[in-house]
Parts: C-alpha cells; sequence; structure tokens
C-alpha cells in the first residue's frame, strides 16, 4: 500500500501546482479581453464552440455544459448557446475512418459556424494539427478564436486572435490551470449577461 511519507509528496506537488496558478495574475489583460470578446460574441446572437483533445476534449465538453445547463448551483439563468466540435464517437470515429483526424474539428466547424460565434480551442502543446487546422479555418472565415495553450503555446499561438499560455511543461499542471481560467472566464461572462 502505498502511503506518503510525511506529506512531502503531496506538498511538493501542491507547490508546483500553486507555483504554475501564480504565473496566472500575468495575464489579468489577456482575460479581460477574452471575456469582452465572448460577452460581445452572445450578445449578438453568436455560440462559443469549443474543441480540444483527451483532457482538453474533456474540458471542451465540460466547460459546453458549464453554459448549456448551469455554471454555478446558486445561479439559475437562461442557458448560453455553446457546443463542443469533439461531439460524439460517431462522429469522431466517421471523420477519422473516412477522412482524417487532423481534420476533424475544422470539418465540423464548417458545418456549424455563423457569423458571430466564437472558436475556443485548448491545447497544452499546441501542436495538434486538428487544432491548427480548426483555428486557421476560423481565420480564413473571418471567426474569432481563443486559445488556452500550454508550454511556448506551440504552433497554435499563431493562428489564434487572443492565446492564452500556461507557462509550463507538465501537461497535469497545464490542464488545472486551463479548467480554472475556462470557470473563471465563464463565470465572468455569465456575470456580465445576467447582471
Amino acid at each position: 500500500m502505498y502511503k506518503i511519507n510525511n506529506q512531502k509528496d503531496l506538498i511538493k506537488t501542491i507547490s508546483k501546482h500553486q507555483k504554475v496558478f501564480s504565473t496566472l495574475v500575468n495575464e489579468a489583460n489577456t482575460l479581460d479581453l477574452i471575456i469582452n470578446l465572448i460577452y460581445k460574441k452572445l450578445k449578438k446572437g453568436g455560440k462559443i464552440m469549443f474543441c480540444g483533445n483527451g483532457g482538453s476534449a474533456a474540458d471542451a465538453q465540460h466547460l459546453t455544459a458549464e453554459l448549456l445547463v448551469r455554471l454555478r448551483p446558486t445561479k439559475n439563468r437562461s442557458p448560453i448557446p455553446a457546443l463542443s466540435l469533439a461531439m460524439d464517437t460517431s462522429t469522431i470515429t466517421a471523420c477519422s475512418n473516412d477522412y482524417d483526424f487532423d481534420r476533424l474539428f475544422s470539418r465540423n466547424f464548417k458545418a456549424l459556424h455563423n457569423k458571430n460565434d466564437l472558436l475556443f480551442a485548448i491545447s497544452t502543446s499546441g501542436n495538434s494539427k486538428n487544432i491548427i487546422n480548426v483555428l486557421k479555418e476560423a481565420k480564413k472565415v473571418k471567426i474569432n478564436s481563443i486559445a488556452l495553450l500550454g508550454c511556448k503555446g506551440g504552433k497554435a499561438k499563431n493562428y489564434c486572435d487572443i492565446p492564452l499560455i500556461v507557462k509550463s511543461n507538465n501537461v497535469a499542471r497545464i490542464q488545472e490551470a486551463h479548467i480554472f481560467l475556462g470557470h473563471y472566464i465563464l463565470e465572468k461572462v455569465e456575470d456580465l449577461l445576467f447582471k
């Protein structure tokens, strides 16, 4: 049976988590830009389209559910239009089999976007081809895009309108920061929409 020896390992991991989170304070201006852009798009009747792979796909679905259902149990409000581009296993496997996994998000995006929509990509590396492809497609059709990224932002930072980079190489720490940032952003957007 595994035992934490004097809690040293747990304290070390929490310390690494806190170190990454403490750098997020420097992103206040970027967060303001993101929150205001999302608010503006939703007020114009647009929706938010989230995408990501693996844990980031789970975050995309998680944040979509927060908007469609409820973010905070004390704040009942109308649903906010959002969807995840990693929709279901049938779409994912069909696109991967019939075309290419690298086209999954861009293909779904092409079918579903409207002029006031917003693309919200999540990638720990910033180098996933399907993320880069959907960001390129958004730029081509003049749909604004936001990307939560990790490491140094990868190639994705060059194709989105507003990159927010968690400066860490540890995937777990990046993902923890991404879901925190997602919740923070959506709470502020919700506050603006439902004053």
